[in-house]
């Protein structure tokens, strides 16, 4: 049986790959600050909810020591939480966009190492954006181009140098960031488009069952190794 946690897990993609895992067999904690939503995400899913606010320390060192206590270990760790912020940059945004996006992914991340370890193949998968490719955003025939996310893409960008990093530090570890693919969760709500949340999911979910040979340190979407 494998365990793992997802962090945003009440919606959207978090909620969809936790859907899927559990189709595939996984035990799956659904992580998420609210609890009634939690729950309810998790009883939809067949999951089980664990309380979960990346931006508070208190709150993953809690929700990681529940699962020590229940499991013993961890198998995959889904660091899917995250914000937009704004699309006009401030410097209280920027912290609240970066303490989310990139400060949380390092706090579960240390508080998952210990039981990550504990696996027989560990695998981390990292939420990134091609947003946040300095590739992309400086090709005009690319449509990451012309979006002017400054906040949103200088934090995925951070994203995907520690997953790099985490991967070079954690060489037993499978550590990947995946670009999911423009999808039409809540935090696109203000732009009409992007396909349904299940589908990027898959992008997820088939980082999240990779095996102990599999790629380590890279930047994916479902085409493939990401430039970035």
């Amino acid at each position: 049986m494998t365990i793992t946690l997802i962090t945003g897990a009440n919606k959207g993609i978090g909620l969809e790959t936790a859907k899927q895992l559990i189709a595939l067999g996984h035990t799956v904690y659904l992580g998420a600050r609210d609890r009634e939503r939690g729950e309810k995400a998790a009883a939809e899913s067949g999951g089980t909810f664990v309380q979960l606010d990346v931006t508070d320390e208190d709150s993953v060192t809690s929700a990681l020591a529940t699962i020590e206590a229940a499991e013993g270990r961890l198998d995959a760790l889904v660091n899917n939480a995250g914000i937009f912020g704004s699309w006009t940059p401030n410097g209280p945004t920027a912290l609240r966009v970066f303490d989310t996006n990139v400060v949380g992914i390092v706090r579960v991340t240390e508080a998952a190492l210990p039981l990550l370890r504990r696996s027989e193949r560990p695998v981390v998968v990292n939420v990134s954006s091609s947003l946040g490719s300095f590739w992309a955003v400086t090709d005009p025939d690319r449509p990451e181009f012309t979006i002017p996310a400054a906040l949103y893409a200088a934090s995925k960008s951070a994203v995907t140098m520690l997953t790099v990093q985490y991967a070079k530090a954690e060489p037993d570890i499978r550590f990947n960031a995946v670009e999911p693919g423009y999808t039409g969760t809540d935090l696109t709500a203000d732009q009409s488009a992007g396909r349904p949340a299940d589908e990027s999911a898959r992008v997820v979910v088939q980082w999240a069952t990779i095996g102990p040979d599999g790629p380590t340190g890279t930047l994916q979407d479902e085409s493939g190794v990401l430039a970035w």
